[in-house]
């Protein structure tokens, strides 16, 4: 197990961090955990670098939902999810996604529903309708919208 550090040497460490990519305060702690830090020097460090602007919650929560979209093309449920995980504030999840232009998440269903239809092996038109609908909701897309997509792609 590595030594563990001081705290003045955790916070120069976990500012680069912060600075080499955009950081939330859940990993933030959970690294200061695993560099031995206690809970209350931990509490000071996230302190300071939200003071300092190296953590803001309402950035890293529009630069994690642009980049799970445009990158891993998720849907808004799945990000929601993940960000609920690392604890980002209600209000701060429904502004990111709010950020999604709803005509490229629709584009962006349909490109990835078309594209799975190609490599998909159905018995009939019902059965291609029940694959491709499970393929989005595993994707994190809602409901309604996959419906309404797979219905415009005349099965």
């Amino acid at each position: 197990m590595p030594k563990s550090l001081s705290p003045q040497e955790a916070l120069h460490k976990a500012a680069a961090y912060c600075s080499s990519g955009e950081q939330c305060c859940y990993d933030i702690s959970e690294k200061l955990k695993k560099w031995g830090i206690e809970d209350s020097e931990a509490s000071k460090i996230i302190e300071y670098l939200i003071k300092q602007r190296f953590i803001d919650e309402a950035r890293y929560a529009k630069g994690f939902t642009n980049d799970k979209f445009r990158f891993n093309k998720w849907g808004k449920t799945k990000i929601a999810y993940a960000l609920r995980q690392k604890k980002i504030p209600e209000t701060l999840i429904d502004e990111a996604l709010y950020n999604i232009n709803e005509e490229q998440y629709r584009d962006t269903l349909l490109q990835i529903l078309e594209n799975k239809q190609k490599n998909t092996k159905a018995a009939d038109k019902y059965d291609l309708h029940a694959k491709l609908f499970r393929f989005a909701a595993s994707k994190g897309f809602e409901p309604d919208i996959i419906q309404s997509v797979i219905q415009s792609m005349k099965l």
